[in-house]
């Protein structure tokens, strides 16, 4: 028998909080291990119950999206996928380079949802197509409008040469031998890393390095 997934709902709305929670149970495959109504309770369970994905609503008493922040500076291996109505370009942005592994809109159906979260618990990330749609549209937009930046400049040092390392063809665990860390922890950086040069993949991130030392090579 397949062990249900440890899940929090943390939403400020209990008939909604309650139906999610009740929804998830009924398709089977969950176990509701926590439910609160702000960011101090999203802290709180996390570091009390330690959910395997923590579903969370940015419009609540605190923040949402500060609570996902604080959450993943303090444990970077932990899931949260947002569940909440707002379509804004900056929420998802910020969310996703938080560390959030999933952007939901709340107008999903409860079979999708439960699919997504399952997709989650086994590693990938997940946004709502309508919400990356827009997104897309709006950074072509941008793209348009602006003069190229290199997005290379958004990493920090640390996911620079983090980004150096896995282009050089050395996976996750080596990363973190090497740079005396923690496995989640590069993990986590490479999460962001993906989320700001707005790739899908590793193999992506290490092309897009590649050609911007082509292109920096030919300048010279």
């Amino acid at each position: 028998m397949t062990t249900p997934l440890r899940l929090a709902v943390v939403d400020d709305h209990p008939l909604f909080r309650e139906g999610v929670a009740r929804s998830l149970v009924e398709h089977g495959g969950f176990e509701i291990v926590a439910e609160g109504a702000s960011a101090e309770d999203a802290l709180r369970i996390v570091g009390e119950v330690g959910p395997e994905i923590l579903l969370l609503d940015i419009s609540l008493p605190g923040g949402g999206l500060n609570a996902a922040q604080e959450i993943l500076v303090r444990r970077p291996g932990q899931k949260i996928v947002m569940l909440t109505v707002s379509e804004a370009r900056d929420d998802v942005t910020t969310a996703l380079n938080h560390g959030v592994r999933g952007y939901v809109l709340k107008g999903v159906g409860s079979r999708m949802l439960a699919e997504i979260l399952h997709s989650v618990a086994a590693g990938e990330i997940y946004v709502s197509p309508v919400v990356s749609a827009r997104l897309i549209s709006d950074l072509q937009a941008i793209h348009l409008a602006e003069p190229k930046a290199d997005p290379l400049r958004q990493l920090t040092d640390r996911e620079a040469g983090i980004l150096e390392l896995v282009s050089a063809g050395l996976s996750n665990k080596e990363v973190a031998g090497r740079l005396a860390l923690q496995e989640k922890t590069v993990k986590h950086h490479m999460t962001r890393v993906l989320a700001k040069l707005n790739v899908r993949n590793r193999t992506e991130a290490a092309m897009l390095l590649r050609d911007a030392r082509g292109r920096a090579a030919e300048t010279q």
